[in-house]
């Protein structure tokens, strides 16, 4: 077998990263508001005021998708445009867009994909602690009340968190990224405990959605068995959720354990640093609840030898633009562990190539690496469906061009070129591959 009849072929953005809009009809800041404003946290001293102005050119975005014939497209909202304090009074003009948003969508046969947190915390909540303070659960579940009474008759596919591993390591780990902190792990678990908190009481709100479908998304290295062996895979397994390490916060185990399981990996219960946030079996039980997938970012893995460990990166391996090796293993191996060990099903929630893009002579975008990267991947991914993986989609990594966090406008991934003067899309040659993949359902990788 291959891919589902049903298989959802979609493209990612997220919020600040495309909208632009940033200071318009009532939106209220968000911490990559005021990050990126900062001297010296974003290459070029970039910033996403403008990003690709979506915010006022949805509409001919929606059409692209429909030409290349997106089936699905996943985006954020932006927390701050529609509570812009967090709580309290709503912003309707930021809701009317994401209801012109929503229904250019379902116009079109593009089915909406929400996801609600995307980094972008609303700055008088960090003010007031952000995800340190132990109400921010609360917080989170009354804006999830206003995400599923105002667009849940339309919206039936919600993710809670986008990357939780990456907004607290980069964010409050290692400091790179909004609002730039470096903490301790006493407060990092804390912090990681009220998200999962905010996760679960959200996932009850959008319960009284009908027909929805709930997923929280990880970004995941996965770990590749060096040679596909016995030994090797099953070190690779066992590599794979290990979480006792620094940066535990980055791992797989610490987020999606407590979410699916229902219990934190060991370690964390014989943590006694001072500052240990108390963990009780009441919280586990807002946690632990029922998904309907699991969403994974992947774009690049680690290899793992029984005899060996960890190996380092192989002489000459190949590197996107954005320096991350190549190996579409990671397509392979990263839904077949989660798979055995979670028992959901998988959805890629993104996957896409940092690329040196350029407007050719011709006019027109020939990102041959890209097509490479995409063809390499997606085969991956059907032998994983082929093997049995129950994989329910796959979202690209991303639709635009676009502003990506602290790297600016240096990195390209899109694949529709953007040129950030004039706001010109076009069609990349990637752009047009995955069209004809989407047409085939994947037969023709």
């Amino acid at each position: 077998m291959a891919f589902k009849k049903d298989f959802i072929w979609g493209a990612a953005s997220a919020s600040y990263q495309i909208e632009g809009g940033a200071f318009e009809d009532g939106k209220g800041l968000n911490i990559w508001d005021t990050f990126s404003h900062q001297e010296g946290r974003v290459y070029n001293a970039d910033n996403g005021d403008i990003a690709c102005d979506h915010y006022h050119r949805f509409e001919e975005d929606l059409d692209i998708m429909a030409q290349l014939g997106i089936k699905s497209y996943r985006f954020s909202v932006s927390w701050a445009r529609v509570i812009p304090n967090g709580t309290g009074d709503v912003n309707e003009k930021g809701i009317e867009f994401y209801n012109k948003l929503i229904d250019g969508m379902i116009k079109r046969g593009i089915e909406p994909c929400m996801t609600l947190y995307h980094w972008d915390l609303p700055y008088a909540l960090h003010l007031k602690g952000g995800w340190l303070n132990d109400e921010s659960s609360d917080w989170f579940e009354e804006y999830a009340k206003l995400i599923a009474a105002r667009f849940g008759d339309r919206v039936k596919r919600f993710i809670t968190f986008n990357e939780p591993q990456v907004f607290l390591g980069c964010g409050y780990y290692e400091g790179n990224h909004a609002p730039g902190y470096r903490l301790s792990r006493p407060e990092l678990i804390r912090m990681g405990h009220n998200v999962l908190k905010a996760h679960g009481k959200a996932c009850m709100v959008l319960r009284s959605v009908k027909d929805a479908k709930i997923g929280l998304t990880g970004a995941t290295m996965p770990a590749i068995p060096y040679e596909e062996i016995p030994e090797d895979v099953n070190a690779a397994r066992d590599d794979y959720f290990t979480s006792d390490n620094p940066g535990f916060i980055f791992s797989d185990a610490f987020w999606f354990d407590p979410a699916v399981l229902g219990k934190y990996p060991d370690w964390v219960y014989n943590c006694h640093d001072i500052g240990m946030p108390e963990i009780t079996d009441e919280d586990l039980k807002i946690i632990n609840q029922p998904l309907d997938f699991i969403g994974l970012n992947i774009y690049r893995g680690r290899y793992i030898s029984a005899e060996k460990g960890l190996i380092g990166e192989e002489v000459g391996a190949p590197h996107t633009s954005i320096g991350w090796t190549i190996d579409e293993r990671a397509l392979y191996w990263g839904p077949k562990f989660f798979s055995e060990r979670y028992s959901l099903p998988i959805m890629i929630t993104e996957n896409g190539a940092a690329c040196h893009d350029r407007v050719s002579l011709d006019g027109c975008v020939h990102d041959e690496p890209r097509v490479d990267y995409l063809y390499r991947y997606l085969s991956e991914l059907r032998r994983a469906a082929t093997d049995g993986v129950d994989i329910d989609g796959y979202y690209v990594w991303s639709i635009l061009d676009n502003f990506e966090w602290a790297e600016g406008y240096k990195e390209r991934f899109g694949i529709v070129f953007v040129d950030y003067k004039t706001q010109q899309r076009i069609i990349k040659d990637s752009g047009r591959l995955y069209s004809e993949i989407i047409r085939t359902n994947g037969e023709n990788l």
